[in-house]
């Protein structure tokens, strides 16, 4: 039977063949199926991994292969494969969305292992940098990025302190954008991008621009009124489709449903890597959760 947040049998039958082998040595692996079912019952209470059931093997087998795809690039590779097997993605025109989300960091989030040392101490604030750690008026907390397609899957995810604001990461994001296809190279450049006022900087128009991606991106206020003050000097509007921007509360349902596994809606995890891992297992079930609905339809 399976129960509530597990993988079904035709979500099973999709990434079984794409999960690594056993190689002959060792003492052979548990259950691929048993143990993936577990990490999700993890992400999808937010429970320390000490109490995931027993149905699902031993809870240090479950976090071990968790850390262990996540060091190899295992759950990576399967949101990408899910990906390129959907044959939408990158032969139509390409539309993604761009935005980002706060997520508080509890208080086990803190206190990963520090490096470097400033007079003989620990360099906390650096150490919180690198896990994606941003300290605010409501304590620590970590800023998802994520670019979506135009049927509000998720692409590509990025993670920074949640202090850092979006405009400064819009490059580190975009460069994470990169769809394989069955045919041809990698697509990096989609030929639009949705975007909040957030987005609106010179900079960034001057970065689509170059690299002939066409902006949907509406001006700031303050924006507007220093244009308008400078008269014929303060050049022409951006193009702006309202239309197409209709559809960018696409991205902000995709945060809505990646905020449904507790464990990526708040932080438990020290690691910035280990959180950034639970918000793509998050995505790939997705993407397996549409190829499901697809295949009925």
């Amino acid at each position: 039977m399976v129960r509530r947040g597990e993988l079904t049998d035709k979500a099973w039958q999709r990434i079984e063949p794409l999960l690594p082998a056993t190689d002959g040595r060792g003492r052979p692996w548990r259950n691929h199926r048993e143990v993936i079912n577990g990490i999700l019952w993890r992400l999808r209470t937010g429970a320390p991994w000490r109490d995931v059931p027993e149905r699902y093997g031993p809870w240090q087998t479950c976090y071990e292969r968790f850390a262990r795809w996540d060091a190899d690039g295992t759950w990576a590779r399967l949101l990408e494969e899910m990906q390129v097997k959907d044959d939408s993605v990158g032969t139509v025109e390409l539309t993604v969305s761009i935005d980002s989300t706060i997520a508080r960091a509890h208080q086990h989030a803190a206190g990963a292992r520090k490096r470097g040392t400033t007079a003989g101490r620990s360099n906390t604030k650096q150490s919180q940098k690198r896990q994606a750690l941003g300290r605010s008026r409501g304590g620590l907390t970590t800023k998802l990025h994520l670019i979506t397609e135009s049927r509000g899957l998720p692409l590509t995810l990025h993670l920074t302190g949640g202090n850092v604001v979006d405009c400064t990461a819009f490059e580190a994001v975009m460069a994470g954008l990169r769809l394989r296809r069955r045919i041809g190279r990698p697509r990096t450049r989609p030929d639009r991008l949705v975007g909040d006022k957030g987005y609106s900087s010179r900079k960034i128009r001057l970065y689509l621009r170059q690299r002939g991606i066409r902006a949907v991106i509406p001006e700031r206020r303050d924006q507007i009124a220093n244009r308008k003050r400078k008269g014929r000097l303060g050049g022409r509007p951006p193009a702006f489709d309202s239309t197409v921007y209709k559809g960018r509360n696409l991205v902000e349902r995709c945060f809505g449903k990646l905020k449904q596994w507790r464990a990526v809606a708040t932080r438990f995890d020290k690691l910035a890597s280990r959180y950034l891992a639970g918000a793509v297992i998050a995505s790939l079930m997705l993407w397996l959760r549409h190829a499901e609905l697809s295949d009925t339809a």
